[in-house]
């Protein structure tokens, strides 16, 4: 069964069950066993029911499944961002945000994430087991983060043609903008279909608004010229919003493309084998 690539658990309390228990992915002993048969298991049931498995077999899926959606939102969002860093030192005479303001970003980026791990996962991805697919994370990575850099350059041909932004003005604006939309993507990417149809939990939507409204009205607090931030007219609010609904959209569109190539690709594979 492993041989064919199933996760395997197995369930014995006898000497002749040792070998079997240390091979499975998860060996399951009960309390009444041997001691070679307990040793030598991952796991020891303590009462008389499966039900516990079940349970906590759905909380792993669960729990590997808000990882995922954080590694996957991280590495897009995080190779997005540093790429137009890189790109925009090319042709700016100031650095795009202060070292400072980068690890703000990062702390509030953060901080709005703390409650990923009560979140929801959908059905479909808790009705089989998920294995760790580093070419899976690589290929995301390499789809999603580019759309964060055009709208990063699209925030910047705002900044600097529509709304003549001195070095701070930039600053502010682009802080604000790579923080929205780093924060609300995880409600694209937490699901792989409608994010409109799958809820998230209370406490993730709260602490993403926080987020959100903080690092809007930081640039007009006292804290403002400490964090090198500048008040920002009104129009890019409204600018900022529509910036942030059309990247929302591209990578709504950019995540089920990907989705649906893979499951082709798995299928065929399926097919010939």
């Amino acid at each position: 069964m492993k041989a064919r690539g199933h996760v395997v658990g197995y369930l014995g309390d006898g000497i002749n069950d040792a070998p079997s228990l240390h091979t499975a992915d998860v060996g399951i002993s009960v309390d009444g066993a041997v001691d070679v048969a307990k040793q030598a298991a991952a796991m020891i049931l303590l009462h008389n029911d499966l039900g516990v498995l079940h349970a906590g077999i759905r909380e792993g899926r669960r729990t590997f499944g808000n990882v995922m959606k954080y590694i996957m939102m991280a590495t897009s969002s995080n190779f997005g961002n540093m790429f137009s860093m890189a790109l925009a030192t090319l042709f700016l005479p100031f650095l795009p945000l202060l070292p400072l303001q980068i690890l703000l970003n990062n702390l509030l980026y953060d901080l709005s994430e703390l409650a990923l791990p009560l979140d929801r996962v959908d059905e479909q991805e808790m009705a089989s087991p998920r294995r760790w697919d580093m070419s899976f994370i690589r290929d995301f990575m390499l789809r999603i983060g580019p759309i964060s850099s055009v709208f990063d350059f699209v925030t910047f041909f705002i900044l600097l043609q529509a709304l003549h932004a001195g070095q701070a003005e930039f600053r502010t604006g682009w802080f604000v903008e790579s923080l929205a939309t780093q924060v609300l993507v995880i409600f694209v990417i937490r699901t792989r279909g409608n994010p409109l149809a799958s809820r998230p939990h209370r406490a993730l939507v709260l602490a993403a608004l926080a987020v959100i409204g903080l690092a809007i009205t930081l640039p007009f607090s006292p804290l403002a010229p400490l964090l090198g931030f500048t008040p920002l007219p009104l129009e890019f609010f409204g600018l900022l919003a529509l910036l942030t609904g059309a990247y929302l959209a591209a990578v709504q569109w950019a995540k089920r493309a990907f989705h649906r190539h893979r499951d082709l690709c798995h299928a065929a594979q399926a097919d010939s084998q």
